[in-house]
């Protein structure tokens, strides 16, 4: 696993201080040779996860193909803020065409390359597919699955910040239950997203035996790069899932977006492991466990949890989902795999 041995932490944080670590130990954001394959100029929010979470994993997988690599993107917030016509901020080629067909045209590049390939005419350029929790747990998920059956030779990677929030801040498969979005008010006798919906794409991953499955989050840029490189040293389809906190759409302020990326690993309420052919080969065990109230709290989508009469029942029932990651993936550190 990616957990790291190196104990030289600033005071008060759990950032690295990569000026004491070797270079080959450094991450590639601190390497002044990284590609900023997502430039600066682009549009996105302040604080936001997906641009971070976009930027770290396609600069590991340049630095681990040698920057051959192409990219195709999903409709989404990255797409936007990143390509408002005519400007780019991709410095890679990159490829935009439907909402849901990101993964069908990254096998079709796929497919291009390894013709092309065996003919001589080109190098070992590798695939990368990227979209949002949108693009790839609704609209996408039919052209993934396909993806994943077939075992196409590309890395799809998953930035989820739990909502549509490109078009309004809309409910997708990804969001959180008693979240509010605009379209899961925080009226009536159950506020906010419903209990019982939505869908983990990681599971649903891993169900189909793919070579590589794994979650990260932009709070650890040690393990997410890890995962990203180790699948750009692999073959066939590899899926890979990233929490990236959104200011606008979970109502928090733009200064916690590592925070809550954090919390939400160290409640138990995003899993952070790896698997390879179905099995869970890894699981990075929580640090130091807190209550998922600390998560919850500093977003206004929860706040109708926290008001003059406090959701008691519905805060347990998210402890409760908190409690079963902690189990079934082995999170906390004497239980880790």
């Amino acid at each position: 696993m990616s957990l790291q041995p190196v104990k030289f932490y600033q005071t008060g944080t759990f950032t690295v201080g990569n000026r004491l670590l070797e270079p080959q130990d450094r991450a590639v954001q601190a390497n002044m040779q990284r590609t900023n394959s997502l430039n600066s100029g682009h549009r996105a929010c302040q604080g936001c996860g997906e641009a971070l979470g976009a930027r770290y994993a396609i600069d590991a997988a340049m630095n681990a193909t040698d920057r051959q690599l192409i990219a195709a993107n999903a409709t989404g917030c990255l797409e936007v803020f990143s390509t408002p016509y005519p400007e780019t901020s991709w410095q890679i080629p990159w490829i935009h065409s439907l909402f849901g067909n990101a993964p069908a045209v990254a096998t079709g590049i796929a497919a291009a390359i390894k013709v092309k390939r065996q003919k001589g005419v080109i190098g070992d350029v590798r695939v990368v597919a990227q979209g949002g929790d949108g693009g790839t747990t609704d609209i996408g998920f039919g052209c993934l699955s396909g993806m994943f059956e077939r075992n196409d030779d590309v890395l799809y990677i998953c930035y989820d910040n739990e909502a549509y929030m490109n078009t309004g801040v809309q409910r997708s498969s990804a969001t959180p239950p008693a979240a509010r979005t605009a379209t899961t008010m925080t009226v009536g006798a159950h506020p906010g997203n419903s209990f019982g919906q939505g869908k983990f794409l990681p599971a649903i991953a891993m169900a189909h035996e793919i070579p590589y499955v794994a979650t990260a989050t932009v709070a650890d840029l040690h393990d997410l790069e890890y995962k990203v490189t180790k699948a750009m040293g692999m073959r066939g389809a590899r899926y890979i899932h990233i929490l990236v906190p959104c200011p606008l759409g979970w109502g928090a302020a733009s200064c916690d977006t590592i925070r809550l990326a954090r919390l939400a690993k160290e409640t138990g309420l995003f899993p952070v492991f790896e698997a390879e052919s179905g099995e869970i080969t890894a699981s990075l065990p929580i640090r130091h466990q807190v209550p998922v109230e600390q998560y919850l709290k500093p977003q206004k989508r929860f706040a109708h949890l926290f008001g003059n009469s406090p959701a008691v029942e519905t805060i347990a029932r998210i402890q409760a989902m908190a409690d079963k990651n902690i189990r079934k993936y082995g999170l906390l550190a004497k239980e880790a795999i």
